[in-house]
C-alpha cells in the first residue's frame, strides 16, 4: 500500500468519510549556516527522506478538526473555529498559528478535518515542525486553490512559528522544507530569499544521528542566544550581523565578551557557508569536512550552543575512516549532528558511531540518515508531530 493509500484509509477510519487531499512535506539537516538566518545571513540545508503527511477535507462550517497518528484513536481528535485560535494546545499549535497566519493575510478558509502522520523525528534538530507546518499549507493550497507559491507557503509557515508558536526561528527550516530537493543543497541567502541547487558531489553521502537529547526552540537558551547576538549587532552599529563581515571581527573584539563571541560566530559561520558553496561546485569533499568541523567549534565555543552528549557524538564520528567532517546541526541544545562521509559508507558508519556513543555516555543514538528506520529502533517512534524540532 502507497503511503498516500495509507493516509487516505487512515483519515477515513478516524473521520468517518473520505478525504480530498493529501500532502507531504520534508525535514531538513543543515550542513552549514548555524543561527545566521535571523540576521538575514546565508544557510545551506538539505532535506532528509523523512515525511510529514497531511491529508484533508473541506468541512461546510468553521470548525477545524485535527488528528495526530500518535494520539491512538478517535479520542483523540483536537478541535478549534477558525478565528478562536488560542495557544497552549501542544502540536494543535502549529496548526492553529497557520489558520490564524492565512487570516493575518486575508486568506479566507472554511473549516476542515486534517489527518497528521510523520516520520520526522521529534527533537532531533531536523525540523519537524516546518515539515508540519509546510505539509499542511500544501494541502490547504492544493484543496482550496490558495494563491500562494513556495515561497509564501515558507512565510507563512515561519509567521506560524513566530508569531502564534512563541518559536524565534529564522525562515531557514521552512524555505528548506517548501523548497529543497533530495541530493541537493540548498543554498539560500535569507535577506532576499534568492535560492540556488546545488547537486551533492556523487562522492559524499550524509549521515544524520540523533543524539537522544531533544531540544526546542520556543523560549530558552536559543531566544537568549538570539538577543545577545542582536545587542552584539547594534553595538557593532549594524541592524543585522549580516551586515558585519570578516573585516569587522577586529571591533568584534572589542565588545564584551559574550557579545563578541556571538558576533563572531554568525560573522565567520557566513563566511564558512561562502566557502562551502565553493567547494560543493568543486566537489572538494575535504574542504567541505574542515569547513563543517569549524563550524562546530564556532557553536561550540563562540555561540555556546552544543552540549556534551553532542560534542562526543561529533568528536566520535570524527575519529571514523571515511568521515570528512561532522559538526551539530540546528538550532543547538541537543538534538543531531550532520557528517559528510564518502559515498557508500554511511550506514556503516553510522551504526558503528551509533554504538560507540551508547558505550560512552548511556543514551542511545538514534541513526537518522541514511536509514530511518534506525532511529524507528533504537528509539522509539512517536510519529505524531511535537514541538519545535529546527
Amino acid at each position: 500500500m502507497s503511503t498516500g493509500d495509507a493516509a487516505a484509509r487512515a483519515f477515513q477510519d478516524v473521520f468517518g468519510r473520505e478525504p480530498e487531499t493529501t500532502a507531504s512535506a520534508p525535514g531538513r539537516v543543515n550542513l552549514l549556516g548555524e543561527h545566521t538566518d535571523y540576521h538575514e545571513g546565508y544557510v545551506l540545508p538539505a532535506t532528509i527522506p523523512q515525511r510529514t503527511h497531511a491529508t484533508i477535507a473541506a468541512r461546510s462550517d468553521r470548525v477545524v478538526r485535527a488528528w495526530s497518528s500518535g494520539a491512538g484513536d478517535r479520542d483523540g481528535v483536537e478541535q478549534y473555529a477558525l478565528g478562536s485560535e488560542s495557544r497552549g494546545r501542544g502540536w494543535l499549535d502549529y496548526v492553529q498559528g497557520l489558520t490564524a497566519a492565512l487570516a493575518a493575510r486575508q486568506i479566507a478558509l472554511p473549516g476542515f478535518d486534517l489527518h497528521l502522520v510523520s516520520t520526522v523525528p521529534i527533537g532531533g534538530g531536523v525540523s519537524s515542525s516546518a515539515a508540519l507546518e509546510i505539509s499542511v499549507l500544501r494541502a490547504l493550497r492544493s484543496r482550496f486553490a490558495l494563491p500562494l507559491d513556495d515561497v509564501a507557503l515558507a512565510r507563512i509557515g515561519r509567521a506560524a512559528e513566530n508569531d502564534f508558536v512563541g518559536a524565534p526561528v529564522g525562515i531557514m527550516d521552512q524555505m528548506a522544507s517548501s523548497l529543497g530537493r533530495g541530493g541537493e543543497a540548498l543554498f539560500l541567502d535569507t535577506r532576499t530569499l534568492a535560492v540556488e541547487r546545488i547537486p551533492l558531489p556523487a562522492a559524499i553521502e550524509l549521515m544524520v544521528i540523533d543524539s537522544g537529547v531533544a531540544h526546542q526552540h520556543a523560549g530558552g537558551e536559543y531566544a537568549i542566544r538570539r538577543r545577545e547576538s542582536f545587542e552584539a549587532a547594534a553595538q557593532l552599529g549594524v541592524p543585522f550581523l549580516r551586515d558585519a563581515d570578516v573585516g569587522m571581527l577586529g571591533a568584534v573584539e572589542r565588545l564584551a565578551p559574550v557579545l563578541g563571541r556571538r558576533a563572531r560566530h554568525v560573522i565567520t559561520e557566513n563566511q564558512r557557508v561562502l566557502e562551502a558553496v565553493a567547494a560543493l561546485r568543486a566537489g572538494d569533499a575535504d574542504t567541505m569536512g574542515r569547513l563543517m568541523n569549524e563550524s562546530h567549534a564556532s557553536m561550540r565555543d563562540d555561540y555556546e550552543t552544543s552540549t556534551p552528549e553532542i560534542d562526543v557524538l561529533v568528536e566520535i564520528a570524527r575519529a571514523q575512516e571515511g568521515v570528512y567532517g561532522a559538526r551539530l546541526t540546528g538550532g543547538g541544545f541537543g538534538g543531531a549532528i550532520a557528517a559528510i562521509v564518502r559515498a557508500g559508507a554511511a550506514a556503516n558508519l553510522g551504526a558503528r558511531v551509533a554504538q560507540a556513543y551508547t558505550a560512552r555516555t548511556g543514551r542511545r543514538a538514534a541513526v537518522i540518515v541514511p536509514s530511518g528506520a534506525h532511529f524507528l529502533k533504537s528509539r522509539g517512534h512517536d510519529p505524531s508531530p511535537g514541538p519545535p524540532a529546527s
